[in-house]
């Protein structure tokens, strides 16, 4: 398996947690290759290959602020994300989902795999407030096809992250 920025910091934090891939190929095993989901989605992918519940594999989506800031937004697979509750809880007036390519950047993972975790420059994090409900919740580990699954409080302490009911009933996006 591959080290990420995700992973180095989980483990420097000494936060246990734990590793599951698949290989995007098919197979659930090994770390992910590059392309596009056989699903919808990549999340939608990643739980249905490693065997969990939506609710427990949550997104990482990049938003953009009215002063062009950018801010990860992490809410269960199963849903999708309500722009204005989580404009609310970042305490701006509006936000729109960012520009793939910038998100890219900015975090320095690639569209799939962007983790709320190892961040090239951390972002503002908003936590959906359902993963306070779970003992563990699965977040990308900065790559596709490979997950880590965590305590929510670790997470939203490793993030900073305001945690808040962001997640919108529906389908993903």
């Amino acid at each position: 398996m591959r080290a990420t920025p995700a992973l180095a910091v989980l483990e420097r934090a000494g936060v246990e947690h734990e590793v599951l891939g698949f290989d995007r190929s098919g197979s659930a095993s090994g770390p992910g290759r590059a392309g596009a989901p056989s699903r919808p989605s990549y999340g939608a992918e990643a739980a249905e290959r490693l065997g969990l519940d939506p609710a427990l594999v949550f997104k990482t989506l990049m938003v953009q602020c009215p002063d062009a800031s950018l801010a990860a937004a992490v809410v269960p697979v199963s849903g999708s994300l309500d722009l204005r509750a989580t404009a609310a809880a970042l305490g701006v007036k509006r936000v729109g989902l960012a520009d793939p390519a910038a998100a890219e950047r900015r975090t320095g993972y690639v569209v799939g795999g962007i983790s709320p975790l190892g961040q090239r420059r951390p972002a503002r994090t908003v936590l959906d407030a359902s993963a306070l409900g779970h003992p563990r919740v699965y977040v990308s580990a900065g790559q596709r096809g490979l997950d880590v699954g965590l305590a929510p409080a670790d997470l939203a302490a490793l993030t900073g992250a305001v945690v808040a009911p962001i997640a919108a009933a529906g389908p993903p996006r």
